[in-house]
């Protein structure tokens, strides 16, 4: 996790409890979750802790639009969740803002906060804010702004095929837009001190990164300032959280008229190679969304680490973990809509009735079925220059959005 030391922590001043400080002396976690890197064995009740979030509730898991992801507990622990519902439930402005950092082609670790945030549209209309932040990507992967744009332009599609409501979704992409990203973030980094980023985040590997919070909180509350003051939230795995945080914190101060965005928070979609954050750029294959059933079938049953035994016969005697078995936990995670389905191959895995490959065979078509319908879905559209602009931030609101904070556009 990340670590300062204590009189950089009794500078940063925070909302109580929210902001993660571990000092020197604490014990090692023996995992490491930042919004750069993920690694080891996650203790996600140890995250709460350490974050200061709160963990969902069964009411509120009720009170949101029924979906696998929420009544499974993968999406876990939260912030200012309520007011969000109350909005929702009485048909009030509310919005959410999930986006993407445009380093590669999208993988199905990408894809289910999208369509979570759909049926979260659907059911309420939601307003849905879909920042892609290329800006951060430049000054944190070794990729040229021309192999960002082109992973930004297949980043769009895929977006574009979850089949948000244009008339209630908002695409924002950082360089594209920075007639409004880049002044919204000036206004807010007046009010982010050094000593913030650095507790919240560690050394940044340079200034374009120590700069990014304040470019991620022009994201989170843009919104509110298009919108004007509501319950705003941000669901996103529990990596991201800093980032929210640290806008709460912008918007705690009270100099911008904006309520501090609420959090839903996730557990990682699992690398094929076991526990961990899934990757497009780890050193096991990721399943990107335009694979073909082939190779997804290939990729799962070659790469998918399983919870099966060593034989068939020690397998049939003993049963396998699905705890630990990654195409198991695919479905269990978004793959499969039916519970009673992920319960009965979890005990027909344990009791060994279940093999490991015919588990394997399972997801992989699950998987082929979603990514079936995704890439019909994307296929169907037209040019991005024609699909795009129903989606993006008019001249008006970015008006709207800048006034809000002070600035006059020229």
């Amino acid at each position: 996790m990340t670590r300062h030391d204590d009189t950089t922590d009794a500078q940063h001043a925070t909302e109580t409890g929210e902001q993660h400080t571990t000092s020197d002396t604490d014990e090692d976690p023996g995992f490491t979750v930042t919004p750069y890197a993920v690694s080891g064995t996650v203790d996600y009740d140890r995250l709460l802790e350490q974050f200061g979030a709160d963990r969902l509730t069964a009411e509120q898991v009720d009170r949101f639009p029924d979906h696998q992801m929420l009544r499974r507990g993968i999406y876990y622990a939260g912030r200012d969740v309520d007011p969000y519902l109350d909005a929702a439930e009485a048909g009030e402005t509310h919005s959410i803002v999930t986006g993407i950092g445009p380093s590669g082609p999208m993988h199905i670790g990408h894809a289910p906060v999208f369509y979570v945030a759909k049926r979260l549209q659907d059911a309420t209309g939601a307003h849905v804010y879909i920042p892609l932040s290329d800006d951060e990507k430049y000054y944190s992967k070794d990729l040229t702004y021309p192999e960002i744009g082109e992973y930004t332009r297949q980043n769009l599609r895929d977006v574009l095929a979850v089949g948000f409501d244009p008339a209630k979704t908002t695409i924002v992409v950082d360089t594209a837009d920075a007639d409004v990203v880049y002044p919204l973030a000036s206004a807010f980094a007046r009010h982010l001190t050094q000593a913030t980023v650095d507790a919240t985040y560690g050394d940044p590997e340079n200034v374009g990164l120590s700069f990014y919070p304040a470019v991620q909180t022009a994201h989170l509350l843009l919104p509110q300032l298009v919108h004007g003051a509501h319950p705003t939230l941000v669901p996103v795995a529990v990596d991201q959280d800093p980032h929210v945080r640290v806008c709460r914190d912008v918007a705690a101060k009270e100099r911008f008229p904006v309520r501090k965005p609420g959090a839903l928070l996730g557990k990682f979609l699992p690398d094929l190679s076991g526990p961990g954050k899934m990757s497009s750029s780890a050193d096991v294959p990721s399943i990107t969304l335009d694979d073909d059933p082939e190779t997804v079938r290939d990729t799962v049953l070659t790469h998918a680490f399983s919870g099966g035994r060593s034989s068939v016969e020690e397998h049939r005697e003993h049963g396998g973990d699905p705890t630990v078995d990654v195409p198991f936990q695919l479905l269990r995670f978004f793959f499969e809509p039916d519970d009673e389905a992920v319960e009965r191959l979890a005990r027909e895995y344990r009791a060994g009735d279940l093999l490991s490959g015919e588990l394997k065979e399972l997801a992989a078509g699950r998987i082929t079925e979603f990514l079936a319908a995704h890439q019909e879905r994307k296929a169907a559209l037209g040019p991005l220059e024609e699909e795009l602009p129903a989606y993006r931030l008019g001249p008006a609101a970015k008006q709207t959005a800048l006034e809000a904070v002070g600035l006059d556009p020229i």
